[in-house]
């Protein structure tokens, strides 16, 4: 793909991956990704910032071959996603000057073979002049790794914000055009990358909160000439109210857990509480992590395998305390053979969420009417607390 023009001297570089499904070996893209570069050319200096995959870096080397010279390579993330091609810009533009932070030079050392001697390492609210366009560095720390930052271009109002609403899709639009599918890739990616630091994230958008920005170039995903878009929303995903939901994973193998499930979801919805079921067999995790985001409990179901919960079960709650979601309340429901040690094991699969522990139902064999009496008190005692 060709570079392309964002406004007047800055442009889009880098390569849109659209078969690319996994992300680290760990998140699902179900619609590709992008490795968003940009190129800002000044009347005295040219800068690119950021850069790209190491296997995809002969895509943006040949975006390159029309430009004079880069002055600047600035590298806001030293994940190699980002800075991966920074070598090969440097064999391009040896007389280019990586521009850093000391966090990340750091890393960046660790991970590429950079010489130290090409490095400008810059502090928190630093200036780089190029001329006719000055760029203003902001530290972004925990964005979504300790050494990140971003870059304001105050003369256009720009913010190239690195991972920072970011969103994992492939697009052919070069901005968000569809605000719907735009937000909901941004929900996926908050939710899979930035939900366990939203604390500090929250404290990174009160920092940007002064700039007076008239667009977000992301380094995953469109740029946002509307920022308020997903500016809103990450204020709404980390401050905004929770949703009267429940999310419930649940894995059955003889239908003993799946009944409990079925008549627990019906005595839920009985009450207005709404519910996002999974079932593990089959479950996308970036969904399942989407709605954790807003909801206010989670219950996990499981039958006991070897005197424990199903290995499903088991990902699935270390997955939700992993994540760190702002939910309420926590409760699992379950069957069993003849006893094992499923409930301890959940409780300390989710001992870091920060939720209060409601009544556990757990039923030797197919459960019977005292089974269903139990899980509708533990639907009742989840609508009380969530009418409260």
């Amino acid at each position: 793909m060709k570079a392309r023009k964002i406004i007047d001297d800055v442009y889009w570089m880098g390569s849109v991956d659209w078969d690319k499904r996994l992300f680290d070996v760990l998140v699902p893209l179900p619609d590709g990704t992008s490795y968003n570069a940009y190129l800002v050319k000044g009347s005295e200096k040219t800068a690119l910032l950021d850069t790209d995959e190491p296997h995809l870096i002969d895509e943006l080397l040949k975006q390159l071959e029309s430009v004079d010279r880069v002055d600047y390579v600035i590298s806001h993330h030293a994940e190699q996603d980002h800075s991966g091609g920074i070598p090969k810009i440097l064999e391009m533009f040896p007389q280019a000057k990586v521009v850093t932070n000391p966090k990340a030079k750091e890393m960046l050392l660790d991970l590429l073979e950079i010489p130290e001697e090409s490095f400008w390492v810059v502090e928190d609210g630093s200036k780089l002049s190029l001329g006719n366009k000055t760029l203003r560095f902001l530290y972004t720390p925990w964005v979504h790794w300790p050494e990140t930052m971003v870059t304001y271009l105050e003369e256009d109002r720009v913010l190239f914000s690195c991972d920072f609403f970011g969103s994992h899709i492939a697009p052919s639009d070069l901005f968000v055009e569809n605000e719907a599918l735009a937000l909901d890739a941004a929900k996926r990616y908050y939710a899979e990358i930035m939900m366990p630091l939203r604390m500090i994230i929250g404290k990174n958008l009160e920092k940007l909160a002064p700039l007076d920005i008239a667009m977000i170039a992301p380094s995953h995903g469109p740029v946002y000439r509307r920022p308020e878009l997903i500016l809103d929303a990450y204020d709404r995903w980390i401050n905004g109210p929770l949703r009267k939901k429940v999310v419930l994973p649940y894995v059955s193998m003889h239908e003993s857990t799946k009944r409990l499930v079925d008549h627990f979801v019906a005595s839920l919805v009985e009450k207005d509480i709404g519910v996002h079921q999974f079932n593990l067999e089959v479950t996308d995790t970036g969904k399942y992590a989407m709605s954790l985001v807003d909801s206010s409990a989670l219950v996990v179901a499981t039958p006991t395998v070897l005197a424990g919960p199903h290995p499903y079960a088991v990902y699935f709650s270390y997955l939700a305390n992993a994540l760190r979601p702002r939910i309420l309340y926590k409760s699992f429901i379950g069957s069993y053979g003849w006893g094992g040690r499923t409930l301890e094991m959940l409780k300390d699969l989710t001992s870091g969420l920060q939720a209060e522990l409601l009544d556990p139902v757990f039923c030797k064999g197919h459960p019977d009417e005292e089974g269903f009496a139990a899980v509708d008190q533990l639907a009742a005692s989840l609508a009380e607390k969530l009418d409260s």
